[in-house]
């Protein structure tokens, strides 16, 4: 497989059987082959796409010192401002060239879980970048649940298995710039080769080139969306709880040619976590004889509070 398969997820929506038992057997046969869909019919439009590039945008313009006032100590960068060059990626000592914004979940009806989780972070100077970042991730989160209920019937669950666990759950949307590169990187790249830790991540800004997912093979290979298309892929939490019959694939964003040194980049990725109290034990149904139990039994909160220490952005 040389290029990453398009789904639509209208067919999965549409009422037709037949439509929707395509789709659930098409994005489960990807995940099972290389772990990303680009997918067609979700619940951005067009306006909100457009409202949201131009919001971040002028985010990440304001001036460096305005940005630091939103970075918040102590919670290992869940919420606001991440500046350049703070993250890696694990096992890798350079930082990333990429400065980052996190928009946590809007709680609803759950005090245990508002607690639990930092406050969201307003920027005063941009009332719109609030608003629009709320809307995005509230669609994005809509969109994830259809893709997690076709998943779900792939692994012969109930179609609703994972809402009770995603509803109010963990999720970041991350708008990244990637800004201009000045100088000769020394052994930096704008996102090092990782896997993502959450149950699925989707994309926005994977047109062009830039983002890289490796077979199994160890090929890399290209993965470029249409404009109209969301990356989706599946993290480290869904392929333990699946025994790794669902694949979290490795990935890496490449620093561009020299010619577009000057240029900066903008991604959006969601990355869809549950709960902290979900069981990421894995599923009986994903364990037979030719595939033994591979991984211990863990809850998401405590495999997040690994990774996070493991990527540096919270101390043992």
């Amino acid at each position: 497989m040389d290029r990453i398969p398009s789904v639509n997820l209208k067919d999965f929506v549409s009422g037709d059987a037949a439509k929707k038992q395509k789709f659930v057997e098409e994005i489960g046969k990807a995940y099972e082959d290389i772990g990303f869909v680009a997918l067609k019919g979700h619940f951005l439009d067009d306006t909100l796409v457009d409202n949201l590039y131009g919001e971040v945008k002028n985010f990440f313009d304001l001036p460096v010192e305005t940005k630091r006032g939103y970075e918040v100590p102590g919670i290992g960068g869940q919420r606001g401002y991440i500046s350049f060059g703070k993250e890696s990626a694990k096992g890798k000592k350079e930082g990333d060239l990429k400065e980052f914004w996190h928009f946590g979940q809007f709680v609803e009806n759950d005090p245990k879980l508002e607690a639990e989780y930092p406050a969201n972070v307003s920027v005063k100077e941009l009332p719109g970048f609030n608003e629009t970042g709320k809307e995005t991730y509230r669609m994005l989160e809509k969109t994830a649940k259809y893709v997690l209920r076709a998943l779900a019937l792939y692994l012969n669950l109930e179609e609703t298995y994972f809402d009770q666990y995603i509803h109010n759950g963990n999720s970041i949307l991350r708008p990244i710039h990637y800004p201009p590169i000045i100088n000769e990187p020394k052994n930096a790249v704008r996102a090092a080769a990782h896997g993502d830790i959450n149950l699925i991540t989707l994309l926005m800004g994977a047109q062009g080139r830039g983002l890289q997912v490796q077979k199994h093979d160890g090929e890399w290979i290209d993965a470029i969306a249409e404009p109209d298309e969301l990356m989706i892929n599946v993290g480290d939490m869904l392929s333990r709880h699946t025994n790794n019959k669902l694949k979290s694939t490795i990935h890496r964003v490449i620093n561009p040619p020299r010619e577009l040194w000057g240029t900066s980049r903008y991604s959006m990725p969601f990355f869809m976590h549950p709960i902290s109290d979900m069981k990421l034990d894995v599923l009986e149904s994903c364990i037979d004889e030719n595939n033994p139990k591979q991984y211990e039994d863990i809850t998401a909160g405590e495999f997040l509070h690994e990774r996070l220490v493991d990527l540096g952005l919270i101390k043992k």
